[in-house]
């Protein structure tokens, strides 16, 4: 299909940059091909592999992380203009392997209603379990699924918050396994913190969660905001692990119109409108 052939040719994430160091070597899948890379003096370089032939792989370094593609000329990406702002701070929270499609593990990141039930005492709590009203659009022009005005009680947002607090978040979905996250920044609430989930669809139903983070921190090292997301994202992978089909099915005989799920709904409809077959159930 040609949604699918342009997923082929786009962008897709492979590795958080702090790991792709001088000398070691990469091999993955990506779109049920192999590939591999590495890091020299020249920068780096990487190929692919399709019955028996190998091919150059495009390269970009960009938002913390390394982006390849099949495409000799992708389309560009998306902009993320925090990533230029010299007092941020760039963290890998890690690459984690699930099995499930990549679109799953884009919809679980994309849903407020398990924040108090999977994420007890740190992203949300019992009795306060509402999600308020918010506002999604598809936004035509861009080809992006918009959220706004999304707010949760949280009695610890992120590794900054010192004290529970109203969240205020912003989705952004800008490729099928790309989504990205702005939430309150506790140490400075004029500005955004940015949560991104870089997935590589390693195939239809196997993917590779990579989590960059983009935030206002001079109180966390490195390692204390690694391991506050991974504690987060390690109690998503449960939920993750159990899903049932893999892959997304996304006919709107599967949508559910329940206030806490148009988001999600309405990623699936961008999907579908799309065409996208890989990594979903269309019927």
């Amino acid at each position: 299909m040609e949604a699918d052939r342009l997923l082929f040719e786009d962008w897709h994430p492979v590795a958080a940059l702090e790991d792709v160091v001088l000398g070691r070597e990469f091999s993955t899948r990506l779109l049920g091909r192999a590939i591999s890379f590495a890091r020299t003096q020249d920068g780096v370089s990487g190929t692919w592999s399709e019955e028996g032939l190998s091919k150059p792989l495009s390269i970009k370094e960009d938002y913390g992380t390394l982006w390849a593609s099949f495409s000799d000329s992708p389309r560009a990406l998306f902009p993320m203009p925090e990533f230029a702002e010299s007092d941020r701070r760039v963290v890998s929270a890690g690459s984690t392997r699930v099995n499930v499609s990549g679109l799953r593990a884009v919809e679980n990141f994309l849903d407020m209603a398990h924040f108090p039930f999977v994420h007890t005492d740190i992203l949300g709590a019992e009795p306060l379990t509402e999600v308020l009203p918010y506002n999604v659009k598809i936004d035509e022009e861009l080809d992006e699924v918009i959220a706004t005005d999304c707010r949760f009680a949280q009695p610890r947002a992120s590794a900054t918050a010192l004290e529970p607090i109203e969240t205020q978040y912003v989705y952004r979905v800008t490729r099928p396994n790309v989504a990205i996250l702005y939430k309150t920044c506790p140490p400075d609430p004029t500005r955004w913190d940015v949560l991104c989930l870089f997935v590589q669809p390693v195939s239809e139903e196997w993917c590779i969660a990579h989590t960059i983070m983009c935030y206002v921190d001079e109180m966390n090292s490195d390692e204390q905001l690694r391991r506050f997301q991974q504690t987060i994202f390690g109690q998503d992978l449960m939920i993750l692990l159990n899903q049932v089909p893999k892959r997304l099915p996304i006919a709107p005989s599967h949508e559910n119109p329940v206030r806490a799920d148009v988001l999600a709904t309405a990623y699936r409809r961008w999907l579908r409108e799309g065409g996208l077959s890989y990594g979903a159930i269309r019927d």
